[in-house]
């Protein structure tokens, strides 16, 4: 009868457990990958050690061989891997933490967060503790290849283990889980029950290179059973890992039907993806990685709770559902997994270290679908245009984030012009069309084309077959932000500042002449500056307008009207601009003003058609009227009075 050793675990155990249980892991559930992926380690460790020890290899396949029990409830991880004597099971199972010294417990107790708590001891592996979330009681039974002792290991997680002669027919290990109560609101399913192992395997370690078996009912069986049928349980073993991961095939050998498969499997979206793209990089740090681009956008896509990612493997166990730092935020609409073998992870596996790696990963991932991008924009138009039509506004949040990518993104962007109503234009297209005078890429915003097509800002542009683009994105705001100039031409709004067009000669005649019509105007310009003031900050003739009377512009660094919009819809609102009311000097309605305001500088109609003019401006930019009863009520008045009374 062997003597039962009794070990106090170094590194202040019990607090250790305690962090480690309530503090690093947010889904218990984990527990189970922690130990599939121990259990496939140790069977990777014995194929390598057989390399020159052919003999430690017996005749069963290596295997991971799940089993669970009823009364009591409990869960056994069996592998025949490389398995551990006694003094590997003290190293490994009885300290956790390899420094094991009361500065490392003070250090964690003072740590302000879950995520620098998890940085902190992220290079001690413990995984094999989270089995402590879910158990009352641990028990190890192991014996190494090679020897003929095994060794059994008990603890409770209370700061000491039990430590003992076992007996095992065969080289590996078994970890018994003697379970906690089923706890469902607090996240604690019955992992007595083999539905919910199966549900792990299959989220987790679907990809784990050797097969994970479960003995469980006939799946015939389950299905007479379902039907109200009374059947002899018979029971049989069931791999519930598919083993081989898709992307570590080559893709000319997987078909679009597995593709597709994959894709709805990560994904959620029935649609077939657009592009399918699979990478492999090699060298000092090696990666894969299989990525989709959807063929139609999340209804989700904008909004501020929408969740982006990649999947992330590491060793083909996934790591995170979620891996919202492979990618910049604006490449979100892409889906896919990432796999690497040599990211350093933290204790719980949840949370990556920020290492070297990741951003490495980041730059090589977004240079491959910038890449990509590219080449369907120069190769493969129309499918560039539909990945432009779903997630164009998504691509231009880049220029103004990343600053490493953002001359090759201003090269894929895409707008709507004048030019053309069917036809989308690119920056270059543009330039190359400007007139040989034109020295500025001329844009107006707005909510959409049709409100900036029937802009009265066009009409000089028009007039002088000048193009406009046109920025009909919200975001579009934001680009033009931080895009200043392109190919040495500076980005212009036509709805704001001044507008001068034509040769130099033109403009100073066109210039002189608005100079003088504003003298002779000056007083009634004046007038109705005044009654426009809380709006309005100035009153000024204008060369950009031929058929309209009037429009509102801005300064050259104001906030446009669709900005102004947008900021006040946000919290706490936006500050309110005053505009520029522009007149047509040659319109008749300025020059019978004049008339009126020549005859009787009191006439009470001026008012009425100062503010008339002024909701004239506000609609054609598609904005709303502040006061619109008085609006109503002087058009009502001029209408029933009309210029002449």
């Amino acid at each position: 009868m062997s003597t039962v050793e009794t070990h106090v675990f170094q590194a202040e155990t019990k607090r250790l457990l305690d962090l480690m249980i309530h503090s690093l892991y947010s889904n218990k559930e984990i527990f189970l990958r922690e130990l599939i992926s121990n259990a496939s380690d140790a069977l990777d460790r014995l194929r390598f050690e057989a390399l020159t020890k052919p003999e430690l290899l017996g005749s069963d396949p290596l295997e991971i061989r799940l089993e669970t029990g009823k009364e009591p409830r409990t869960l056994t991880i069996h592998d025949n891997g490389i398995g551990m004597n006694r003094e590997e099971l003290i190293a490994h199972l009885g300290t956790i933490a390899k420094s094991g010294t009361r500065e490392l417990v003070e250090t964690l107790d003072a740590a302000e967060s879950k995520q620098q708590l998890a940085e902190m001891i992220g290079q001690f592996g413990v995984g094999f503790y989270s089995s402590f979330m879910v158990a009352d009681r641990v028990v190890v039974v192991t014996r190494r290849a090679g020897d003929s002792q095994a060794w059994r290991w008990e603890s409770t997680g209370d700061g000491t283990y039990a430590l003992e002669e076992g007996t095992r027919e065969t080289t590996g290990t078994s970890i018994t889980l003697t379970l906690k109560p089923e706890d469902k609101e607090n996240g604690l399913e019955d992992f007595a029950e083999r539905w919910a192992i199966q549900r792990v395997v299959r989220r987790y370690s679907d990809f784990v290179s050797y097969p994970i078996v479960l003995n469980t009912e006939k799946d015939e069986d389950l299905d007479k059973k379902a039907m109200g049928e009374e059947v002899e349980v018979r029971m049989e073993d069931k791999v519930l890992n598919s083993r081989q991961p898709i992307w570590t095939r080559p893709q000319s050998e997987v078909t679009a039907d597995e593709y597709n498969a994959f894709y709805r499997q990560v994904s959620h979206d029935w649609n077939e993806p657009l592009e399918v793209h699979s990478f492999k990089a090699e060298g000092r740090f090696e990666y894969q990685a299989l990525l989709f681009i959807p063929s139609q956008a999340p209804y989700d896509l904008y909004y501020v709770a929408s969740k982006p990612g990649l999947q992330l493997f590491v060793k083909r166990i996934q790591i995170m559902e979620r891996c919202e730092d492979l990618l910049p935020q604006y490449l979100r609409f892409v889906r896919g997994v990432v796999d690497s073998p040599d990211l350093q992870l933290n204790v719980s596996r949840e949370m990556l270290q920020q290492d070297r790696h990741i951003t490495q990963m980041r730059k090589w991932l977004t240079k491959k679908l910038l890449d990509t991008f590219a080449e369907m924009k120069e190769k493969r138009n129309e499918k560039y245009l539909t990945l432009w039509k779903e997630f164009g506004r998504a691509i231009k949040e880049g220029v103004g984030s990343d600053f490493e990518n953002k001359d090759r993104l201003v090269e894929l962007l895409l707008f709507q012009s004048s030019q053309d109503a069917e036809k989308l234009t690119t920056l270059a297209d543009y330039v190359s069309r400007m007139k040989e005078d034109q020295t500025e890429i001329f844009y107006l915003t707005g909510e959409s084309r049709t409100v900036v097509e029937n802009s009265p800002h066009l009409e000089a542009f028009r007039e002088k077959e000048i193009e406009v683009l046109y920025l009909v994105d919200p975001v579009d705001e934001l680009l033009v932000q931080s895009l200043n100039e392109y190919g040495g031409k500076k980005l212009k709004s036509i709805g704001k500042g001044t507008v001068k067009l034509g040769t130099e000669e033109e403009k100073k005649k066109a210039e002189a002449e608005l100079e003088e019509k504003e003298k002779d105007l000056k007083p009634l310009l004046e007038l109705l500056q005044t009654k426009l003031d809380e709006n309005v900050k100035q009153v000024r003739l204008t060369n950009r307008l031929t058929t309209s009377p009037a429009c509102l512009v801005g300064a050259e660094h104001d906030y446009s009207p669709q900005l102004e919009k947008l900021l006040q819809k946000g919290k706490g609102g936006g500050a309110k601009q005053r505009r520029i009311l522009e007149l047509n000097p040659n319109h008749a309605l300025l020059g019978k003003l004049h008339e009126v305001f020549e005859k009787n500088a009191e006439d009470e109609r001026l008012g009425d058609y100062a503010e008339l003019l002024f909701g004239y401006g506000l609609l054609a930019e598609g904005s709303e009227i502040p006061d619109a009863p008085k609006f109503n009520r002087a058009m009502a008045d001029l209408m029933t009075r009309g210029l002449e009374g």
